[in-house]
């Protein structure tokens, strides 16, 4: 999962006051193209002073809108980009730089570069739980998910299965960090053939996403009904599988538009079932 933050050095209780507010509530709201657009003018508008830390948070919300829109490649240049930066104005393991590496290294995934995301998200990780802050444990909560993430797309499921066990049984909180744990258990099972457990892992993500406000269903839209898709055409029943599987990518292509890998993800399991 992207994590999602935009307060800058200064900003801590006072976040109605920064500039940013407009474009974190389109971002959160899922209007990702405008909320690209108001990112990139804050960032215009604030290109001076060069330590002004507003606009280079302003460039890692366009970078995040840019990528939930499926120009994966674009947000990469774009995080490329401000990792020196953010290093330079925040320090090299202050939260927000964590936060950067982490979103930037799960873009590489949606890039087919597993390996360097797999590498990057452990980095990360290893980061965080050096760390004493209170957003320490999230940032490796997510960081660890694009690390499953990346291992399943080695195919290295075992492995996978293993990391997101453990990740879950360490964080142990029922908010969006378990979902995608969640999500990335399923995966790995669904991959070894466990389909059963797999829609178990599916069933019990899609009870906690129910669970969790509205405000934060947008990021894993279609993800839950993929996972249960996957896992029923593995047990054979391929009409409620299509099912799902329609329906992830009708929401996936609402919320994310074509070129997303979730809905790629989605239309390649429809062709997939439809071509059995």
């Amino acid at each position: 999962m992207k994590l999602f933050g935009s307060r800058g050095r200064n900003d801590a209780g006072r976040k109605t006051r920064s500039p940013l507010t407009q474009a974190t509530a389109l971002y959160q709201a899922g209007d990702y193209a405008e909320a690209e657009a108001e990112a990139r003018a804050v960032a215009a508008a604030r290109s001076r002073p060069r330590d002004d830390p507003y606009a280079p948070l302003a460039l890692s919300i366009a970078a995040l809108a840019t990528d939930a829109q499926g120009r994966h490649a674009e947000a990469a240049s774009t995080y490329d980009a401000l990792l020196p930066v953010f290093g330079r104005i925040f320090g090299v393991e202050h939260p927000q730089t964590l936060q950067l590496r982490s979103n930037r290294a799960q873009t590489l995934s949606a890039l087919a570069r597993h390996v360097e995301c797999e590498e990057e998200c452990a980095a990360v990780a290893r980061a965080a739980a050096r760390g004493t802050g209170p957003e320490m444990p999230f940032i490796a909560a997510a960081a660890r998910n694009g690390l499953v993430y990346a291992l399943n797309a080695q195919g290295r499921h075992p492995e996978a299965e293993a990391l997101a066990r453990e990740a879950i049984a360490t964080h142990r909180v029922p908010d969006r960090f378990t979902l995608v744990l969640q999500l990335g258990l399923a995966r790995s099972l669904n991959a070894q053939a466990r389909h059963g457990e797999a829609l178990v892992e599916a069933e019990r993500a899609d009870e906690l996403h129910r669970s969790l406000p509205k405000e934060q269903h947008r990021p894993d839209s279609g993800a839950v009904e993929l996972a249960m898709a996957t896992a029923l055409l593995g047990l054979g029943h391929g009409t409620e599988a299509r099912t799902r599987a329609a329906a992830a990518h009708d929401t996936c292509l609402a919320a994310f538009g074509p070129d997303h890998r979730r809905t790629a993800e989605a239309r390649a399991l429809l062709d997939r079932i439809d071509g059995a």
